[in-house]
């Protein structure tokens, strides 16, 4: 992890210092320079009473984006640093440092941009808002994370391009270097290349292709997705859906999840939304999975939630308890 954070430091550093491209004359390297972060914590009472609380994250953000063409992203997650439970009191046995993504972008045109270094995949929408300040509940929808590499090492180009009062949106990518660690019960993927689609206008629809090989499976597949949010009324409805092949063009696994968000204000509970969702997972190793949530979630400020939830349903799953689970999170 040394070795991260000293990669990090440094491209950071060879960021700032590139020279302009367009320019007449350097700015400052402290011009567009931000740095901030989001952090969560919170409370699970699993249905077995087991009971935890846990610092869930604390978040380093990184931004650089100067008079030119070239701008740099970097995210280093500090995961779990302090957790309490009955059997060991207070300890870090969970904490460890993950490197969510480090990455330059170049500036070809408004409709052309290629970005290079890790990056969050691109072929669902909660992967690319999964920071705990953007999404509605303390859990992550299975089929988001257990069918797909949610990190790629790669390349990337993408862009937008105005379309019938709205914008349509394209990225293309492929792994140019594999993991070298993995963290936990992270699955362990190589040859990831695919493509992302949407078009956003008062709602938006993506649709997803991605190939990749899982290596603990010792299979090659491909996966086709589909995502959406839109609006009703001001009740948020958004969901998403998987399928993979492996190469005989069988059933390699599949997923999904259908969640709504009802603002509660009508009966005077201003900033609180009602929460609901259904998910489904099935992969080859592990059988099937259905989950069920119902919660509130409370908007303290635009940039702080605090979220309660039930999660019900059957089979284990790695970070997926089913029982009653409340956090609060923000950005800083």
């Amino acid at each position: 992890m040394k070795k991260f954070i000293i990669l990090f430091s440094s491209l950071a550093s060879l960021t700032c210092l590139c020279k302009p491209v367009f320019a007449e004359e350097m700015p400052s390297w402290v011009n567009g320079l931000n740095v901030g972060g989001y952090a969560s914590a919170g409370l699970t009472f699993e249905r077995n009473g087991e009971s935890e609380a846990t610092v869930n994250e604390v978040s380093l953000l990184v931004t650089w984006n100067g008079d030119s063409r070239w701008s740099f992203f970097g995210e280093l997650e500090l995961e779990e640093p302090v957790s309490w439970n009955d059997d060991d009191q207070f300890n870090t046995k969970s904490s460890y440092l993950d490197l969510e993504r480090l990455y330059l972008d170049y500036n070809f045109s408004e409709n052309i941009n290629l970005r290079s270094g890790r990056f969050l995949t691109p072929n669902s929408r909660w992967n690319l808002l999964h920071a705990s300040p953007l999404v509605w509940t303390s859990t992550r929808p299975l089929a988001t994370s257990r069918l797909f590499p949610t990190g790629t090492n790669g390349a990337m180009l993408f862009g937008a391009l105005p379309f019938m009062d709205g914008a349509f949106e394209y990225q293309l990518f492929a792994e140019l270097l594999e993991d070298q660690k993995l963290e936990r019960e992270e699955l362990e993927f190589e040859h990831v290349r695919g493509a992302r689609f949407s078009y956003k206008k008062q709602s938006e629809v993506g649709v997803s292709f991605l190939s990749f090989r899982e290596k603990s499976l010792d299979e090659s597949y491909r996966m086709l997705g589909i995502d959406f949010v839109t609006y009703i009324n001001d009740i948020e409805i958004s969901g998403e859906a998987f399928q993979r092949f492996n190469k005989s063009n069988n059933d390699g696994g599949s997923g999904a999840y259908l969640q709504s968000a009802v603002p509660l204000n009508k009966i005077g509970l201003n900033n609180w939304f009602w929460i609901s969702r259904l998910e489904t997972l099935q992969r080859p190793d592990d059988g099937s999975a259905e989950r069920w949530l119902i919660g509130a979630t409370l908007r303290v400020k635009p940039r702080q939630l605090l979220k309660f939830e039930f999660t019900g349903g059957n089979g284990d799953q790695p970070e997926s308890p089913r029982g009653f689970l409340t956090s609060f999170a923000l950005f800083f």
